[in-house]
């Protein structure tokens, strides 16, 4: 049987239309220009990457005392210290050094002076949130060398309401009764407990590069610097 000749004829493309190449153009270049710009804010809100530090640490061979009043000056400007033991590795004696510190509320936005909060999603949190946080630090000798560890817990308060909430507020009558209050009634959320959200791998990180500088780092010549 014959094929018809118009099932044979390839049908015609349609022709490709100042519009519609304009629209594809338009479409491709606001594809990249969102991804371009999503990319550049995530450099400008975001620092780049630091290189991990080890936890525990490997200390170079140094003095004992040296090496433990460098801990102590470092940890000092994070937390205050309530316990310590000094690291012994000398005359026969070895003995691991261990440095407790108290709970601290962590330092908000508004605190920039504080460095027990890292920059970022820790300050924000503990800006928005009541946080604390404590280190205990761990100095063990390694032959003529150190090993460090630096633990930071970090607790998220638990109350039993929310700071401005009213479902459980002492409310004041104002029908023209009399209203005799004795004893004062304090209407600020009452703490239940701290609940644990692990650790602080951030400012573990932070504490470890300080404590490592101090020991591997000459001073820098700077003003009224003493030989």
């Amino acid at each position: 049987m014959p094929v018809p000749d118009r099932m044979l004829t390839p049908k015609p493309k349609r022709p490709i239309t100042r519009r519609t190449l304009l629209a594809s153009m338009l479409a491709i270049a606001a594809t990249s220009i969102t991804a371009g710009c999503g990319q550049l804010a995530y450099r400008l809100k975001n620092d780049v990457p630091d290189t991990f530090v080890p936890n525990p640490l490997e200390l170079p061979p140094a003095n004992d005392v040296f090496v433990w009043s460098q801990v102590i000056d470092a940890v000092d400007d994070y937390f205050r210290i309530v316990r310590e033991q000094p690291v012994q590795n000398s005359d026969g004696i070895i003995l691991d050094g261990t440095v407790e510190t108290s709970y601290q509320i962590g330092a908000s936005l508004l605190e920039p002076w504080r460095k027990d909060s890292t920059a970022g999603f820790e300050r924000l949190q503990s800006t928005l949130q009541s946080i604390r946080r404590r280190a205990t630090i761990t100095v063990r000798p390694r032959g003529a060398a150190y090993t460090i560890e630096v633990i930071v817990q970090k607790d998220l308060e638990d109350t039993d309401r929310s700071q401005y909430a009213t479902e459980s507020t002492a409310a004041v009558r104002h029908d023209g009764t009399i209203v005799r209050q004795q004893d004062g009634y304090d209407d600020s959320p009452q703490t239940l407990g701290w609940i644990p959200l692990g650790r602080d791998v951030s400012l573990e990180q932070v504490i470890l590069r300080d404590i490592f500088g101090r020991i591997t780092q000459a001073d820098s010549k700077r003003l009224l610097h003493h030989k």
